[in-house]
């Protein structure tokens, strides 16, 4: 039978201590994190605590003011705030400032606005689906693509006197930008006249009928409109081609976003019973409730 030592050689023991450690480190990274691990106390005020989370929802409401710092300085000043926030509104219930009339109305002013905002900021976000936005992107795709746009330049001028001057220039070689640098009273004179690419309805129709009638490479007659009086010169034209679906989604997943919470919005309201003092009148008309162009300020997604 073999003799068992009554200790291992210390080289032995050092690995199996090392793994141990090892295993045991492992095991400890596999825990679930703690809420209050994730959430920790950053300070307390006479016994009540202010944890990162309230730290992160004054950031978010302070936001404007708060743009020009750097991260923790941003933090220093915002759990500063917390705390005299805290101070402040214990004193504010010593002196029972809750039980004002207009601390009451304003505090159920403030809740129905909350209550508002994460409803429809809720609504906002189940209707911006991949399917959804993409469905937009297609049908506004469609009516840009084989739309006509035009690159142009133009010399801005007061009356129709200089614009025929500058035409005679024109005509006998001078070059168009450089007389758009020097003559020009309009703010893209110092870009040499250019109004880079532009639709039809972008432009007064004055302007954009002659626009879009020249030719590349051509120069209009003077064109008087209500900013004075032009020479255009047409450098290019092509079909509108659609933007990428990635380059506009943040405005599509806006506009789909604010259009359910518009219609869900119209769908409560019809089922309301509201009755406007104010326009007696019309009390008892069955859309007397809703605003002409039907607008509600939309929560934030």
């Amino acid at each position: 039978m073999t003799n068992t030592p009554s200790h291992a050689h210390p080289r032995v023991g050092a690995r199996i201590a090392a793994a141990a450690s090892g295993l045991a480190m492992a095991l400890f990274a596999c825990l679930p994190v703690r809420a209050e691990d994730a959430n920790p106390v950053l300070a307390k005020v006479n016994g009540a605590e202010i944890r990162q989370s309230d730290v992160a929802l004054a950031e978010e409401e302070l936001g404007p003011s708060l743009a020009q710092m750097d991260p923790a300085t941003k933090k220093d000043n915002v759990l500063a705030f917390l705390i005299d926030m805290k101070i402040v509104a214990k004193a504010a219930e010593d002196k029972k400032i809750e039980d004002r009339p207009e601390f009451k109305a304003r505090l159920a002013f403030t809740r129905n606005r909350l209550l508002m905002d994460n409803l429809l900021a809720a609504e906002g976000k189940a209707a911006t689906t991949q399917e959804a936005m993409k469905k937009v992107y297609d049908e506004a795709a469609k009516q840009i693509a084989g739309e006509q746009e035009v690159h142009a330049r133009h010399i801005l001028v007061e009356t129709e006197d200089q614009a025929k001057a500058i035409e005679a220039e024109l005509k006998k070689g001078a070059d168009f930008a450089e007389l758009a640098k020097t003559k020009s009273k309009d703010p893209g004179a110092s870009d040499g006249g250019d109004l880079g690419f532009f639709t039809k309805d972008q432009m007064v129709p004055e302007f954009a009928n002659v626009a879009f009638s020249l030719e590349p490479g051509k120069i209009s007659d003077p064109v008087k409109t209500q900013f004075g009086w032009h020479i255009i010169k047409v450098e290019e034209k092509r079909n509108r081609k659609a933007p990428d679906f990635d380059q506009v989604k943040p405005q599509i997943e806006t506009y789909v976003a604010r259009k359910a919470q518009a219609e869900y919005v119209a769908k409560l309201r019809e089922s309301a019973k509201v009755e406007r003092m104010d326009q007696a009148s019309n009390a008892s008309a069955p859309d007397a409730a809703k605003p002409s162009d039907g607008t509600m300020a939309p929560a934030k997604k």
